[in-house]
């Protein structure tokens, strides 16, 4: 696997726990009434993810949020009106996995700080939701002229030394990228196609 931009191993970051990130709905009914209301008002939905590569024992490995010990997702969210993939995607990414300024001891917050920021670099897919349903296709199909969600997945870069602060209800996974390869089953398709995405 080629990249322009270092790879560290995992043992170089260290994860502490913060409180919990509540989910904004309780049912696949509840999301899909929100997305209807959300579209009404703000027209398609955007959102983007991160795509974070690090090594462990000499094989690379992707960062993957579990929610609830139930389904697997890579870290980023959806992302407000106004705001840009590529800054919204920081901005989802301090709230999911930052050190919470508000609590966190002085000397958690100047190490951070000093291991400095996440760096988006090419967006490496896309996906859209043609549909109120849970169902993304990486292409656009023909007959849907109005998607009713874009998510764009991007390779983000790592500082050396970066504090990560998981969630209590949500744990952080290295996933080797052997495992994703044809196993749509068990992550999904979007998951399924890294190994894809890593060898281009």
């Amino acid at each position: 696997m080629r990249t322009d931009f270092p790879i560290c191993p995992l043992q170089d970051y260290m994860m502490i726990e913060r409180e919990s990130q509540q989910e904004e709905d309780n049912s696949v009914s509840d999301r899909l009434e929100r997305l209807k209301l959300q579209y009404s008002e703000s027209g398609m939905r955007r959102s983007a993810e991160a795509l974070i590569v690090v090594t462990h024992r000499g094989f690379p490995h992707v960062l993957v949020v579990q929610v609830a010990n139930a389904f697997y997702k890579l870290p980023g969210g959806y992302l407000d009106p106004s705001e840009s993939f590529e800054d919204g995607l920081i901005t989802r990414l301090n709230e999911q996995l930052g050190v919470p300024e508000s609590t966190a001891p002085n000397w958690l917050l100047a190490r951070n700080k000093e291991a400095g920021d996440w760096k988006v670099r090419e967006c490496v897919s896309m996906w859209y939701r043609p549909n109120f349903d849970t169902f993304f296709y990486p292409y656009l199909p023909p007959q849907h002229t109005h998607p009713k969600e874009i998510k764009k997945v991007f390779m983000v870069e790592l500082p050396p030394k970066k504090i990560f602060a998981v969630p209590a209800n949500m744990k952080l996974h290295a996933i080797p990228v052997y495992e994703l390869y044809d196993n749509a089953a068990r992550y999904g398709p979007l998951f399924a196609g890294i190994p894809h995405i890593l060898s281009k």
